[in-house]
């Protein structure tokens, strides 16, 4: 398996956001979180990813305990996320945005970045050379040179998950990646998605477009009030009394 989630619990003193959540994720699958809001699948992100760290549980990553490292050291091992809001910088080239993810991969230090040594020179081509691939696999790679700040919301999103995917992650956690798109860019988002991973990335991805998620995912998880109530594939969930009563039959968020 790729990644493990054993019993996590999250407080927020006095506050429970996570109770002894756990379920498993198989490499080369792609997984749903759903639930209703404040069902905890952000804060599961975030303690997945390092920015928070579980009040008890553990996570593991190819069988690497992950719990107590801090997202860079998370992100270094093969864990990439995206976050609900778009992270671009938006004044910069779409080529700049997804070499800025990759400085985590360059091995140049600060003298040779000053002095624009050989190897800082040799770095930099394969990154941008790297990043233009990147971008092609959303779609974007004919707008390299454009500002992040003219694309549209959709693009921004492709956008994000370029920048996700410049550290070369194993496995990709997608929060929301729907959120805010119309439904051309919903049908675009899905193509991709299948499309990574039929390029052999994991994904995890939260979502309030069941649709969407029944379409895309082999698995899914639903929590509700940071418990987990369901797990299944998706005709198993789709039938679970527990999730209709939650979540699918009020129509979702």
């Amino acid at each position: 398996m790729t990644l493990s989630v054993k019993d996590i619990s999250l407080r927020f003193g006095g506050v429970s956001a996570l109770t002894n959540v756990s379920f498993d994720v198989q490499e080369g699958q792609v997984t749903g979180l759903i639930g209703p809001n404040g069902a905890g699948k952000t804060s599961l992100f975030n303690v997945v990813s390092g920015i928070y760290t579980p009040t008890s549980g553990q996570v593991f990553y190819n069988d690497h305990e992950i719990s107590k490292l801090r997202l860079d050291q998370i992100n270094r091992l093969g864990v990439a996320r995206t976050f609900q809001n778009i992270m671009v910088f938006p004044e910069l080239s779409l080529v700049e945005n997804v070499m800025i993810g990759r400085q985590s991969r360059t091995k140049a230090g600060a003298l040779s970045s000053i002095f624009r040594t050989r190897k800082e020179r040799n770095e930099r081509s394969e990154a941008e050379r790297r990043s233009i691939e990147l971008l092609s696999y959303v779609g974007l790679d004919k707008k390299k040179d454009e500002l992040a700040k003219n694309l549209p919301y959709g693009e921004q999103r492709q956008l994000d998950i370029a920048r996700a995917l410049a550290t070369d992650p194993k496995i990709l956690l997608l929060d929301e990646p729907a959120a805010g798109l119309n439904l051309q860019e919903r049908v675009s988002l899905k193509a991709l998605i299948k499309k990574l991973n039929a390029m052999d990335y994991t994904i995890v991805l939260i979502e309030h477009d069941v649709k969407l998620v029944m379409d895309l995912c082999s698995r899914i998880v639903v929590l509700e009030y940071g418990n987990k109530i369901s797990e299944g594939d998706p005709q198993q969930v789709q039938s679970d009394p527990k999730v209709i009563a939650a979540y699918l039959g009020s129509g979702g968020e």
